[in-house]
């Protein structure tokens, strides 16, 4: 295990400023590349200690500025077309990449790495996706799964994928009488 200073909040290890324990791998690979953390030698907590001060008014520009983001963005519902099998299983999956341009597309920049999903997107429908737009500030938004924009607006009203299913045959019936 390796000990390391957090320069910012980390999601489940804990608070800029904490000295934490952690596999050499996580901080090899992910904490120390992206700049989330330094190794705890005794010249980086001194380092530490007197940029203290910057960091954290740093850290508080950036969450005043997710949040103000996160504002605008609360609400938001984004649009995915797909290809489906009839019973609504997706011949793939949506991915966090999809989500990000779909957000991006909406009007706010979103990157790839933001997109939480907590299990993969396999089905049509609505689905909650979060985003975290800082390390304090996290988003819901909804990504509408769907086959055509038609089926999203339907999906959207609250239909079901067996009633708007039901409605396309009937539509179907009144064009061939």
């Amino acid at each position: 295990m390796v000990d390391v200073i957090l320069l910012e909040r980390v999601e489940h290890l804990g608070q800029m400023g904490d000295v934490v324990k952690v596999r050499p791998g996580f901080a090899r690979n992910f904490l120390l590349p992206q700049r989330k953390a330094l190794r705890a030698s005794k010249a980086n907590i001194d380092y530490f200690e007197s940029q203290r001060a910057q960091l954290e008014a740093n850290n508080l520009h950036l969450k005043s500025e997710a949040a103000a983001v996160g504002q605008k963005m609360d609400g938001l519902t984004v649009v995915v077309i797909r290809q489906a099998g009839e019973t609504g299983h997706l011949y793939g999956s949506v991915s966090g990449r999809d989500v990000a341009d779909a957000v991006t597309a909406a009007g706010f920049t979103v990157l790839r790495r933001q997109v939480v999903l907590d299990q993969p997107i396999k089905t049509l429908g609505l689905h909650k996706v979060r985003l975290s737009l800082h390390p304090e500030v996290a988003v819901q938004v909804t990504v509408n799964v769907a086959q055509s924009d038609e089926e999203a607006a339907a999906q959207a009203r609250g239909l079901t994928a067996s009633e708007i299913a039901a409605a396309a045959d009937a539509a179907d019936e009144v064009e061939e009488d």
